[in-house]
């Protein structure tokens, strides 16, 4: 047994909207360059759909991910060793510009300086690549709300391996959002597929990055990645994706999507799988069983040789006991509501989903029953051929079984809290009849339901003893704003992610760097004696907070008749947007709990 670390995810799809609040932080963070137009690291995708980039989904053109040679063996669907070296120069497999979509932004100028004209003018959509005028037929985000239409039924991969008479029924039964990022597997393809070796995983937490220094632009990893989910930056010749954020997970803040999302459908959390045991679960020759297979290589954090085990692989304790407290692992094992997303290709993504039940339950409300009993719930979920069958194909390889078993939890919790929620007596058999206790069921609704900032996200900080590796990481794989990625400096998740600062993203300085992503300001707050706002100054007084105290003074402020060349000018704020202003009374306190109230 090798135990080793891994940084995962789950998300409840239930709780999504829509609102793409996630990609749009995401593409803001990390993609807001020259050459990343079209990336998306973060993108939600309407399902029924194509996808992005068009139809990835679709293996038998796009040869992602991995298959069984005749000796059971694992190897790259787009070919071994030798075929791949044949390729390296011109990958035939590999989605072209118009499979993603061409940005574009508007020719505002002509809306400001055309003359006055009986018909409004209209700024026309130009392309960010060609700087031509284009026609848009296509973006990341263009099935979005087009679930049930006619147009997708061709279109959609999963759905075409669906049969004749689901086809002809699904536009009267369900949509859902899907949100997407890497997947950081546990058995990489993209990785495996780089002819440089830049793609790797990292040993300390299991993030799969891209080494910018070594990376020469082959675009494998592209071919390789059956989610699609790494991109070519055409500016730097680079291949970029998703990096889980880890300036923040190291410092132990939740990555900016899962920050900022509206619907709180996501949970990260540390699990522990055995190492020597993930080839074995991928090479499972039934493709229904490799659901079962991934589960078997996490192990439990709770066990005692487990324990033993991880301190003997260097593991720290308070990583294991995150570890064991980790909403991921219990939605994966405890409960069992959470699966994978395409087990068949054979990575062991360890982004999770919870399947949605919202249209099972629409389905039978518009029969007039109540949709709340478990009776008419069970009947749904066992009569109605999709989403399971739909679901199926996305989570569990086909297998409708566990899909069934997953939406008779979460329909059995659904009626067994309303008795609860109405001040009746929980019957105890409706958690008995999907395997489950009334605790757990409570417990299981606790958290997929009000569960707080810290339960949601439980991320062990990273050691002093791992800075050495992380402050090479910090120049290796960092996304910077203007200068293209590898360069250092600093940027918005910590001093390896940008222009301006020398300091790395070194373990030694994770508490200043945590304070710093919290605070209001480029300081921490702590040096600062008082939030002030802004808004409320008239431009004359000095009040107490704008500028520092001179060593002379006691407490915070400017003495009354002072004068503003009694001020130390140097240490004077030049940029108003350093200081955000509060609203009177407000408070800043974050969900991590620092900052200060303001005066």
């Amino acid at each position: 047994m090798r135990v080793m670390a891994q940084m995962a995810m789950v998300m409840n799809l239930d709780k999504c909207i829509g609102c793409h609040t996630c990609s749009v932080t995401c593409k803001q963070a990390w993609t807001n360059r020259t050459g990343t137009e079209y990336v998306w690291f973060n993108n939600v995708e309407t399902r029924p759909g194509r996808g992005y980039p068009r139809t990835y989904e679709d293996q038998e053109r796009w040869r992602g991910g991995w298959t069984l040679n005749r000796r059971g063996r694992l190897q790259l669907k787009a070919g071994g060793r030798l075929r791949n070296l044949s390729t390296i120069f011109s990958s035939p497999r590999m989605p072209s510009i118009g499979d993603y979509y061409e940005p574009w932004t508007y020719d505002y100028e002509k809306l400001t300086t055309a003359p006055v004209q009986e018909h409004t003018p209209v700024a026309r959509p130009v392309s960010l690549i060609s700087g031509k005028n284009l026609a848009v037929s296509w973006s990341a985000n263009w099935d979005d709300d087009l679930g049930g239409s006619a147009d997708l039924m061709t279109a959609d991969p999963v759905l075409a391996k669906i049969s004749d008479k689901v086809k002809l029924e699904f536009e009267q039964t369900f949509m859902f959002y899907l949100p997407r990022i890497c997947e950081h597997c546990l058995n990489p393809s993209c990785a495996a597929s780089c002819p440089s070796g830049a793609i790797y995983k990292r040993e300390e937490d299991g993030i799969v990055l891209v080494d910018q220094d070594a990376c020469r632009g082959w675009r494998k990893c592209i071919t390789g990645c059956p989610y699609k989910k790494v991109y070519f930056n055409h500016r730097t010749g680079k291949a970029e994706k998703c990096t889980f954020c880890f300036p923040r997970v190291e410092v132990g803040l939740p990555t900016v999507c899962s920050e900022t999302c509206v619907g709180r459908l996501r949970y990260i959390g540390l699990v522990l799988y055995d190492a020597d045991r993930v080839l074995e679960a991928a090479s499972e020759p039934d493709e229904h069983a490799l659901l079962a297979a991934q589960r078997s290589v996490l192990l439990d954090p709770h066990d005692p040789h487990v324990q033993r085990e991880a301190e003997r692989a260097g593991i720290p304790h308070d990583w294991v006991e995150a570890a064991q407290r980790s909403p991921v692992w219990r939605l994966i094992h405890d409960y069992e509501v959470a699966l994978p997303l395409h087990p068949e290709y054979r990575t062991m993504p360890m982004v999770w989903y919870i399947p949605p039940l919202s249209p099972v339950v629409d389905v039978v409300a518009e029969t007039g029953e109540d949709a709340e009993d478990p009776h008419n719930l069970f009947a749904a979920i066992d009569t109605l051929r999709i989403p399971a069958e739909y679901l199926a194909e996305l989570f569990t390889a086909g297998d409708t079984v566990p899909v069934v078993g997953v939406l008779k939890r979460l329909a059995a919790m659904r009626s067994y809290m309303r008795d609860l929620s109405m001040g009746r007596e929980g019957d105890p058999r409706i958690p008995a009849a999907v395997g489950m206790d009334e605790q757990s069921m409570y417990e299981m609704y606790r958290l997929l339901a009000l569960a707080k900032y810290d339960e949601r996200y439980v991320i062990p900080s990273a050691h002093a003893e791992q800075a050495h590796g992380l402050e090479e990481l910090a120049t290796e794989c960092s996304l910077d704003y203007d200068g293209g990625p590898g360069m250092g400096g600093s940027g918005p998740f910590g001093e390896g992610s940008g222009p301006g600062f020398s300091d790395p993203v070194a373990v030694e300085n994770f508490h200043m760097l945590k304070a710093r992503q919290t605070s209001d300001t480029v300081a921490d707050p702590a040096s600062r004696g008082a939030k002030v706002n802004l808004l409320n100054w008239d431009g004359k007084s000095a009040p107490p907070g704008l500028f520092p105290p001179r060593s002379d003074e006691q407490g915070g402020g400017v003495p009354d008749g002072a004068s503003r060349a009694d001020l130390r000018e140097p240490d004077v704020p030049t940029d108003a947007a350093q200081v955000r202003p509060l609203p009177s009374g407000g408070s800043d306190s974050g969900p991590t709990g620092s900052g200060t109230a303001p005066r």
